[in-house]
């Protein structure tokens, strides 16, 4: 059982514009239509899923998500070459991180502390 988990971030200031809880809120928000109904998917109030909507929309030049008077939410274009990019570039690294240092890292580990 590999025991490697990178959790890429993007930073905007001292704010998280983008990393993996907001990527997945972001694939929710395409799935469900609506932040309320994403936020529910992934566990989470609809005040939390707004902040970090709100979060990602400072943070980035143009909004990621946009919200429809009376009819939910979409991602947007911009919104969705975000998403494909961070997905992109965490791949890149889950990648990067395989080979002989994980491996020499992962034998040195025990499986529980002792």
């Amino acid at each position: 059982m590999a025991r490697l988990k990178l959790k890429l971030q993007l930073y905007c200031g001292s704010e998280i514009a983008m990393g993996p809880g907001k990527a997945a809120l972001l694939q929710a928000i395409r799935r469900t239509g609506s932040i309320s109904a994403a936020g529910r998917e992934l566990g989470m109030s609809y005040r939390r899923a707004w902040l970090l909507v709100d979060t990602m929309n400072r943070c980035f030049a143009a909004p990621l998500v946009e919200t429809q008077s009376g009819s939910g939410a979409r991602v947007t274009e911009a919104g969705e070459e975000a998403l494909a990019d961070y997905l992109a570039l965490a791949e890149r690294a889950e990648t990067a991180a395989a080979g002989a240092a994980f491996e020499r890292l992962e034998k040195a580990i025990r499986p529980r502390p002792s």
